[in-house]
C-alpha cells in the first residue's frame, strides 16, 4: 500500500500529508438521474397501456363470426353473426377502448415532452393524474361491465331463459376474452401510473 507520508529532505524522515491533500469524499448522487429514471419508467408505462388498449380495441372489432344455426320456426338452419355491436355493453366497451387508446398515445407524447423538458412537470403533473384516475374508472367500469355479458355468453342463464352462445361462436368469445384480458391489463396500468404519481407527490 503506498505511503501516505513524504519524506523530509533534510532530516530524512518523513511527515504526514497536511489534512488538505487528502481525498475529498465522494459527492452525493445526483437527484437529476433519478428524476430521469421516474420519466423513464412513466414513458414506458404509457407505451404499454396504449400497445394494450389498441389491441384490445383491434381484437374486439374483429371478432364477428358466421356460424349456421337453426332458428326457433325456421325449417332449415340458416347464417346468423355473432357480432360486438349486438350488446349495448360491449358497444360501451369498445368506445371506452377508442378513449383509452387515444388517450395513451396522447399522455405518451406529452411524458415524452416533459422528459426532454422538466421545467413543465409540475404544470402537467397533476393534470395527468387526475386524467390516469378519471381513465382508470371508464375502463374498469366498462372492463366490468362487458365482462359481465361474456359470462353471460359462455355459462348461461336458465333462470331467465338466456341460453349460451359460447358454444357456437368459439372464435366470438375467444376474441372478447382476450379482449378483456388486455383490458384489465390496462386498467392495472392505470393503476400503477396513478399510485407512482401520487407517491412521488406525497414526497
Amino acid at each position: 500500500m503506498a505511503s501516505t507520508e513524504n519524506p523530509d529532505p533534510e532530516t530524512g524522515k518523513s511527515k504526514p500529508l497536511p489534512a488538505s491533500a487528502e481525498p475529498p469524499p465522494p459527492p452525493p448522487p445526483s437527484s437529476a438521474a433519478s428524476f430521469l429514471d421516474c420519466r423513464k419508467i412513466d414513458v414506458t408505462l404509457r407505451v404499454l397501456l396504449f400497445s394494450a388498449t389498441l389491441t384490445a380495441l383491434i381484437v374486439m372489432v374483429t371478432s364477428d363470426q358466421t356460424e349456421m344455426t337453426q332458428l326457433p320456426g325456421a325449417p332449415s338452419p340458416a347464417p346468423v353473426s355473432a357480432q360486438f355491436n349486438d350488446s349495448p355493453a360491449f358497444i360501451y366497451f369498445v368506445v371506452a377502448l377508442v378513449v383509452a387508446s387515444f388517450y395513451a398515445l396522447i399522455s405518451t407524447l406529452i411524458s415524452i415532452s416533459l422528459l426532454l423538458k422538466p421545467e413543465f412537470v409540475a404544470q402537467f403533473s397533476i393534470f395527468l393524474t387526475s386524467l390516469d384516475m378519471v381513465m382508470l374508472g371508464i375502463l374498469a367500469s366498462a372492463t366490468g361491465t362487458a365482462g359481465g355479458v361474456a359470462y353471460i355468453a359462455l355459462k348461461g342463464n336458465e333462470e331467465i331463459g338466456w341460453n349460451k352462445i359460447c358454444n357456437v361462436y368459439d372464435k366470438f368469445c375467444d376474441y372478447i376474452a382476450t379482449s378483456l384480458a388486455l383490458s384489465l391489463f390496462a386498467s392495472l396500468l392505470l393503476l400503477v401510473l396513478s399510485i407512482c404519481s401520487l407517491s412521488k407527490r406525497s414526497t
